[in-house]
């Protein structure tokens, strides 16, 4: 039960707080400027480090069963552990419904809370992932929300998420 409540906690903290804005900030990070494409499960991840990126399904996305981690971009600042409290901007997409339904870009603010507090897709994919990286997670629904998710997620759902760690 505690479990499903902190899930949700998150959703809420994210979606009602407004998140709140580090100080360390893409802003403060040496982007190189370098655009590039990666291709994960039918997903492909376009743009430029630091920005917002461009998400694209392929027809042969569909839902996986394990997670799928691939970094876009290796960060090169502090690495991200499972007691990590961290600061990330992200988005999230239905992998069925092919629609974002959660994006820290889109409301102007990166996202701070801690790992272990987020869901498991999140608590075991972020592991390793150094500041100023980006890396793209596909959840399988077992890792997400699986029987009990938020609105605007379906039951079950894999969940495609692009974040970009700020800090750790």
């Amino acid at each position: 039960m505690r479990k499903k409540f902190l899930m949700f906690a998150l959703v809420g903290m994210l979606a009602l707080s407004g998140c709140t804005k580090d100080s360390t900030d893409a802003s403060n990070h040496n982007y190189s400027g370098t655009s590039k494409s990666v291709t994960l499960a039918g997903v492909t991840v376009s743009g430029s480090q630091g920005t917002v990126p461009v998400v694209t399904f392929g027809s042969d996305a569909g839902p996986v069963n394990e997670l799928q981690i691939k970094d876009i971009f290796i960060g090169t600042g502090a690495s991200v552990v499972a007691t990590s409290s961290v600061t990330a901007h992200y988005a999230g997409y239905g992998m069925t419904t092919k629609q974002k339904f959660d994006s820290s870009w889109d409301r102007g603010q990166s996202a701070t809370f801690p790992l272990n507090q987020v869901i498991l897709g999140w608590q075991q994919g972020l592991q390793g992932m150094k500041v100023g990286g980006r890396r793209l997670l596909i959840i399988p629904g077992g890792l997400a929300y699986g029987q009990n998710p938020p609105p605007g997620i379906k039951v079950n759902e894999t969940l495609v998420f692009v974040v970009d760690m700020l800090a750790v």
